[in-house]
């Protein structure tokens, strides 16, 4: 079997659960656990987004919500029709508010957008390491909601946008993830991803190795950046709207936490982690709640969620700092463990016949 070969058959491996869970809630479930659905998979794509630089390249990075956000928005304001800007952001510059495209067309361009920011952005971060370059992310992420924030005029600030389009449904939303988990995992596999996580291990040794460290770190911000930038087009096509408060902290910790239990080295750690906190998250709402479970009602936990994704970080860092799944793929690992249980049954077959 070729690398491709076996690059393709361990992304399906991975994209089968996901897909399990796809087909049995559309099937069974209502309305809100459709809903729930559509979050799952728009986390599934930030997540591998996330995962596609930084566990390639083990430098945290905390901004890349930013793309989300701008890919968001520039989706929004191009779609909302006319006759809606007209009445919330009349006087949106370069003549945005008469104009408008579809959905499809807005997409690809807020996706080239956000790109393009990440171009030149990466100009700078990938000349660092580290802690700076950890900074300069944050620091990205800042700039980005600060903008939101005040750019009234294009974006009415802290008041949402209306009027989008909704495009978005979970059948949607599951076909381009798994063509994200398909990507992230040839992207993992590819030469660039090896030189990636060499360069993560050791930069000196790579670039002693001939790799371009700094090129293929920005070609992985870049590309990392257009699969988040993918997660926030949908995002608003789900939804119908935007706002900033969608774009900040809340999301870039929910999406860290979910890769870091994972293990972010991996796809199938990526897609481990958003299903498992994803699933925790529901349990902690549905106890703040306060429910009432075989006549005993409990009280209210208010704030139970951000307990829940403070420790998560705080127990995976602690106990399984490289993830649940670890630094392999889970076709990687069943692989790795059926030849020891091959060479530990010729060995005993060997002493038996000595």
């Amino acid at each position: 079997m070729t690398g491709m070969q076996r690059t393709f058959k361990g992304a399906a491996l991975t994209a089968l659960l996901p897909i399990a869970i796809a087909l049995l809630v559309i099937a069974l479930g209502d309305g809100a656990q459709v809903r729930i659905l559509s979050v799952f998979l728009i986390n599934l794509i930030l997540v591998i987004g996330l995962q596609m630089f930084m566990g390639n390249t083990s430098i945290v990075n905390l901004g890349h919500v930013s793309f989300m956000g701008i890919a968001g928005y520039a989706a929004a304001i191009l779609t909302i029709p006319a006759s809606i800007k007209q009445t919330i952001i009349p006087e949106a510059p370069f003549g945005l508010a008469a104009f408008q495209m579809g959905p499809i067309e807005a997409g690809i361009m807020a996706i080239i957008l956000a790109m393009l920011v990440a171009l030149i952005v990466g100009v700078v971060v990938t000349r660092e390491s580290g802690i700076s370059a950890t900074i300069l992310t944050l620091a990205l992420l800042v700039i980005v909601h600060t903008v939101l924030v005040n750019w009234v005029e294009l974006t009415r600030g802290m008041r949402a946008l209306y009027g989008v389009p909704m495009k978005a449904n979970a059948w949607l939303l599951l076909g381009c993830a798994v063509l994200v988990i398909f990507l992230g995992r040839w992207f993992r596999d590819s030469p660039l991803g090896v030189q990636l996580r060499a360069s993560g291990e050791s930069r000196i040794a790579a670039e002693s190795a001939g790799v371009n460290v700094r090129l293929v770190r920005l070609i992985a911000w870049v590309l990392s950046s257009g699969v988040v930038a993918l997660g926030g087009v949908l995002y608003v096509y789900l939804i119908g709207s935007v706002s900033p408060k969608s774009f900040y902290f809340d999301t870039t910790l929910l999406t860290l936490a979910m890769l870091i239990l994972g293990g972010m080295h991996s796809i199938s750690g990526a897609v481990i982690g958003v299903i498992v906190v994803t699933a925790g998250f529901e349990i902690m709402r549905y106890f703040e709640s306060s429910p009432v479970i075989f006549g005993v009602k409990f009280p209210e936990f208010l704030g139970l969620t951000g307990f829940f994704l403070g420790l998560i970080i705080v127990l995976s860092m602690a106990l399984r700092p490289k993830g649940v799944v670890g630094t392999d793929e889970i076709d990687e690992s069943w692989e790795r463990r059926r030849q020891d249980q091959s060479e530990r049954t010729s060995a005993a077959a060997s002493r038996s016949h000595a």
